[in-house]
């Protein structure tokens, strides 16, 4: 029996392509269609994993089919190189920041090539170059020219661990996304990009996107926070105003208090002069800014002795805390608070014995209906509210804004909840900011042709926080406005920054500018984009508002930087732990007789968990070189497609491994063994089972790698293999198996590229398969020979009968009428009505 070896084929092949240039994306011809493909790129930790085998062969599937179909395709790879981890192992093991990374990228580089991707490397980049980075640089300053980039000094979610700022999308349940710090709020002076002036924009976008998955658009929709309400003003009883947005208007006769921030003026007027409240704005700043961190943190209050005038109730005052749940950067920086009908304001109010009462009540509630632990927030009728008592919620709030802007003391005001994007950050390995800060003129623009402004190599890491600062010498440099002393700006920008614009970068890499428009204009958008639902808001957002930014400044003509964007699941496996409590490793545990798992060193028993996204910290990883060592690439490369929707999921088994590498042997064998026989065979012509099924598996295949559904086109090939390997066994049909076995080459190729040249090759067909057409389904052999069509009789299956495909009615009719079964029914008799649905079935009404 014929036998296919991957550790000989798979770097051939793979060193052929990178001889030959193959995937390179100027390789096609002028007038191609482009199709460009991109999963989303990976940081350099030292080791590829499963997860990025999936995304990647995903990926690779859809750049090899789209470039056997015509297209131009663009598949390029690259490092999102900057950030913290290089910092701490410049820490915790005296290593260079950028040596550790190159080592890394070098690693994956490898790892990655073994798996046979279809990827252009000429355009490979890292952000961590210069000739990246100045880039970014050179785009910074255009952005900044046009008033997109501001500083300005803010309250920040300060990571004490790592030592830098957070963005708020950044916090995870009041920590750092990366150390897992507590994190606090500080107050610093900050870069912004001004994300909110394409709030609008970039909520009606998603509109417009409808390859994206529904989830997507929802987080960012949600993120984005579109909100319509009054913006008013409270009059304070011994003087001045404090200005309040609210959403909610229709509840303001349920008011209790006023609330201020703790970095809001009033509070810090008043702190000057009150050692406890100053006290109480220093306990607020222990904690993040992070809208979710203060829904779960305690409510805390500082009574200022203030009240303010309710206005739409002369007489009534409400009295004026500093509230440790009120931020500075959303809506005003003060809010009224409802208790009755805000869990926040009901919380702080119980703890504070302030009132609690209801003016939204629910249909058919009872008329002393009262909150008393959880805030109403459902629809119902307005009480307790003088004119307003009796509207819905809506109708309430329309008449409060119509009185307040009648009366001049509010107007109807949108607001969202994103905020402007804070991009510095107090770390060395990261893009350096292209300013300098002058005693004289202030903040100076580094100017362009002084770029790359390039991070100093001979820093220190001996102790925490940001070398850059300490630099004897690097931060120095005279103001190229005025010529005197200044400073270099220290803080680096966030890593994200260099995420939202790569994907132009690589469509586009001249030496001089950071793109080409007319270049980037024929890529872009990105056709297929592929990557995890875990940077829905994060990365997804920011590109988003970057692309639309240069588009803003006439750098770029697309708006949306992904037309089309799929969200994969997560690689699982089943996790072991010992007697001990060690976490152990799948490839040091055995299964024994029974079924029960041991640890192989010890012996002993492990408990088997369930199955959990592969992570280090509970070593459930599977590592893919030694995959790729024992089964070959492209029996991971099946396996990785083959097992579950590519959206959901996917649990890692060593027999779904062995599977795939068996039948990778047995599609071999089937072409291998055939093929010898049937090479000189005449081209069947006709329309056989098996050339119906060779055109039917075209066809499917087709369909489902178009609608990404690639575990259904597998399902497919084991069918139409098995369809083969019966055909070669019965020794006929040597005419379609002619036709088929280059076809079924043709069609494993996406997934198992290497096979498929290999097969390709031994059948003396043309040049590569990865250059070959794609095959074309023959429309005439994609019906049965023959349907089974059902004849009932009022209703009821009687009998069934086997004809040709599309056979008209009356044909069907009349056959229906011969069965024997139909005739002892009748007895002689007519029908009174028949039923004919052709291709289904025929119905006989008595």
């Amino acid at each position: 029996m014929s036998r296919y070896n991957p550790k000989s084929a798979e770097p051939r092949w793979q060193a052929v392509w990178r001889e030959r240039k193959t995937f390179a994306a100027d390789s096609a011809p002028a007038d191609a269609p482009s199709c460009y493909v991109l999963e989303m790129f990976p940081y350099p930790s030292g080791r590829i994993h499963m997860g990025h085998v999936r995304n990647y062969t995903m990926g690779d599937v859809i750049a090899r089919y789209k470039r056997a179909r015509g297209f131009a395709v663009l598949h390029p790879m690259g490092w999102d190189a900057f950030g913290m981890p290089a910092e701490n192992a410049a820490f915790e093991r005296k290593v260079h920041p950028r040596a550790w990374t190159l080592d890394n990228i070098a690693a994956m580089r490898a790892q990655l090539q073994q798996l046979g991707l279809a990827i252009d490397w000429s355009r490979e980049l890292a952000t961590c170059e210069p000739d990246y980075y100045g880039q970014e640089q050179a785009l910074f300053l255009d952005l900044l020219e046009a008033g997109l980039v501001y500083r300005k000094e803010s309250a920040v979610n300060w990571d004490p661990v790592d030592m830098t700022v957070l963005a708020n999308e950044q916090v995870i349940d009041g920590r750092g996304w990366r150390s897992g710090a507590l994190v606090e709020r500080r107050k610093l002076s900050q870069w912004f990009f001004r994300i909110t002036d394409f709030a609008e924009d970039l909520l009606t976008g998603l509109e417009t996107q409808d390859r994206w998955p529904d989830k997507v658009k929802l987080m960012q929709a949600n993120w984005i926070g579109r909100s319509a309400g009054l913006r008013f003003r409270f009059n304070i009883a011994t003087g001045g105003t404090i200005e309040v947005f609210t959403t909610r208007p229709d509840t303001l006769f349920g008011a209790s208090f006023c609330a201020v921030a703790a970095d809001h003026p009033l509070a810090e007027a008043l702190a000057a002069d009150n050692a406890a409240l100053a006290a109480f704005i220093a306990q607020c700043r222990q904690s993040g800014t992070a809208t979710a961190d203060l829904e779960t943190a305690e409510k805390l209050g500082f009574d200022t002795g203030l009240t303010v005038e309710h206005p739409l109730a002369p007489g009534w005052r409400l009295p004026v805390y500093v509230a440790n749940f009120v931020l500075m950067d959303y809506g005003t920086g003060a809010i009224f608070g409802c208790p009755a009908h805000d869990q926040r304001d009901l919380d702080f109010a119980r703890k504070y014995g302030l009132p609690v009462k209801a003016v939204v009540v629910p249909e058919g509630a009872a008329a002393d209906f009262a909150v008393e632990d959880e805030a109403y927030t459902g629809p119902g009728r307005l009480a307790n509210s003088d004119f307003l008592n009796g509207l819905s919620v809506e109708d309430a709030k329309a008449a409060v804004i119509a009185r307040a802007e009648a009366e001049g003391w509010g107007r109807a005001q949108t607001t969202f909840r994103l905020r402007d994007w804070g991009v510095s950050r107090q770390r060395y390995w990261g893009t350096p900011i292209p300013v300098v800060h002058c005693t004289a003129c202030g903040v100076v623009p580094v100017p362009h042709s002084e770029l790359p402004v390039v991070l100093p190599e001979d820093v220190t890491f001996d102790v925490p926080g940001n070398p850059l600062d300490r630099h004897p010498t690097w931060k120095h440099r005279t103001c190229p406005r005025c010529g005197g002393p200044a400073q270099r700006e220290t803080d680096t920008l966030d890593t994200f920054v260099d995420s939202s614009w790569y994907f132009i970068r690589f469509a586009s890499q001249p030496a001089d500018r950071p793109f080409d428009r007319a270049e980037a204009a024929r890529w872009l958008p990105v056709d297929q984009y592929i990557g995890g639902i875990e940077h829905a808001i994060l990365h997804l957002l920011y590109a988003r508002f970057f692309t639309r930014a240069l588009q803003r400044i006439g750098k770029i003509d697309a708006a949306e930087p992904f037309a089309g964007l799929f969200t994969q699941g997560m690689v699982c496996h089943e996790t072991y732990k010992a007697l001990d409590g060690r976490w152990v490793e799948p490839g040091a545990v055995d299964r024994i007789e029974g079924g029960e798992a041991v640890e192989r060193e010890t012996g002993l028993a492990v408990t088997v968990g369930r199955a959990e996204k592969m992570s280090k910290s509970k070593k459930n990883t599977v590592d893919p070189s030694a995959i790729v060592a024992q089964y070959g690439a492209d029996a991971a490369r099946w396996f990785i497609l083959s097992d579950s929707p590519p959206d959901r999921d996917l649990l890692w088994s060593d027999a779904g491994i062995e599977g795939a590498w068996r039948f990778s042997q047995r599609v071999w064998r089937v072409i291998a063994e055939t093929w010898p026989r049937v090479a000189a065979a005449q081209p069947d012509v006709g329309s056989s089972d098996l050339r119906r099924a060779t055109h039917k598996a075209i066809a499917t295949v087709t369909a489902n790698i178009e609608a990404l559904h690639f575990n259904k086109a597998v399902a497919h090939l084991y069918e139409f293999v098995s369809a083969l390997a019966d055909a070669a066994g019965r020794g006929d049909a040597d005419g379609a198996l002619r036709e088929a076995l280059p076809v079924l080459a043709q069609l494993v190729a996406p997934m198992m590229p290497h096979l498929a040249e290999e097969a390709w090759a031994l059948m003396g067909q043309p040049g590569l398969v990865a250059d070959a057409p794609w095959p074309v389904a023959d429309a005439a052999l994609l019906q049965d020979a023959q349907v089974t069509i059902a004849v009932q009789v009022n209703g009821k299956l009687r009998d069934t009968l086997d004809v040709a495909p599309d056979l008209d009615r009356a044909a069907l009719e009349a056959l229906a009428m011969q069965s024997e079964k139909v005739q002892r029914l009748l007895g002689g008799g007519t029908p009174k009505r028949v039923i004919v649905v052709p291709n289904r079935l025929v119905n006989l009404v008595l």
